[in-house]
């Protein structure tokens, strides 16, 4: 199927993480392999006054709480139990996310991104702390030296910038967002539409 799939992330969210859990058996179902994109969610926010939940909810009665349950439901729908509340949120995940560009351009992306999220999320630490950043990337077997040089890299840091502007040139304000072709759908629960969105496609397709 040449359907078009994306998913962009920031390991700052744990929608994100869940998100990321949940796509692999999308992928399996339809037959169409997602596109994982790295952007700076700090940017996005910053470029379209968006801000995180943890501040927009505060001291809003009842609505956290609601929200706390719609996770619950999401991971027990998804049957997801590797998930922890980070105690060091929020982090500032400037550096693993110039990091996941470094993983692209050197060819262990994918297992970045796995063990990156399960650091934050799953067993979760201070991931802006460069020890605790070595310790982890080590812990993965993920080479610290070609990670901690590559963030320095110029063509890097722009890279990471380039995906955020064009995030929000396509519409994007916050993070997990989706691409199905042109169409964009925006966290978590939007998953199920997104797969609907998919198969939609490629029944035109196959018609």
């Amino acid at each position: 199927m040449s359907v078009e799939a994306q998913f962009l992330f920031d390991f700052g969210s744990p929608n994100a993480y869940l998100s990321h859990l949940v796509i692999p058996g999308i992928a399996e179902r339809t037959g169409v392999r997602f596109e994982s994109v790295p952007v700076l969610l700090g940017g996005v926010f910053k470029a379209t006054g968006n801000v995180s939940p943890a501040v927009s909810l505060r001291g809003i009665k009842n609505k956290p709480q609601y929200e706390d349950l719609e996770m619950r439901r999401f991971m027990a729908r998804n049957d997801i139990r590797a998930f922890q509340a980070n105690p060091h949120f929020p982090v500032n995940t400037l550096q693993i996310m110039r990091g996941a560009i470094v993983a692209q351009r050197e060819g262990f992306f994918d297992r970045y991104v796995d063990e990156v999220f399960r650091h934050m999320w799953a067993e979760p630490k201070k991931m802006d702390d460069p020890e605790v950043i070595r310790a982890a990337f080590e812990e993965s077997g993920i080479d610290a030296d070609v990670v901690a040089r590559g963030i320095q890299d110029p063509d890097v840091k722009a890279q990471l910038i380039a995906n955020t502007e064009d995030a929000v040139r396509r519409g994007v304000f916050g993070a997990p967002s989706f691409f199905v072709g042109s169409e964009l759908f925006f966290g978590k629960d939007r998953l199920r539409d997104v797969e609907e969105e998919i198969a939609t496609l490629g029944s035109r397709e196959g018609s």
